[in-house]
């Protein structure tokens, strides 16, 4: 397994150590989450571009199938 460090102000780290938090744990959900979010992102993008290519398509229709699944979520 990888390490990563980050910086952060003493007065944060000190907060940090009043709470009963497993901030390891914490902080691998969240990059996993991001992680995930911009892969979707990203997915979501390429069909956008390939669906604007489709010439029947009409205009607009690809970027609102996109932004109607993005707000789905």
């Amino acid at each position: 397994m990888a390490v990563i460090s980050v910086r952060i102000p003493d007065e944060l780290k000190a907060k940090m150590k009043e709470l009963d938090i497993n901030w390891s744990e914490e902080i691998r959900k969240f990059i996993e989450e991001k992680i995930r979010e911009q892969e979707k992102e990203k997915l979501l993008n390429e069909i956008d571009s390939f669906l604007e290519r489709i010439p029947e398509l009409e205009r607009g229709k690809a970027t609102k199938l996109v932004r109607d699944s993005r707000d789905s979520n």
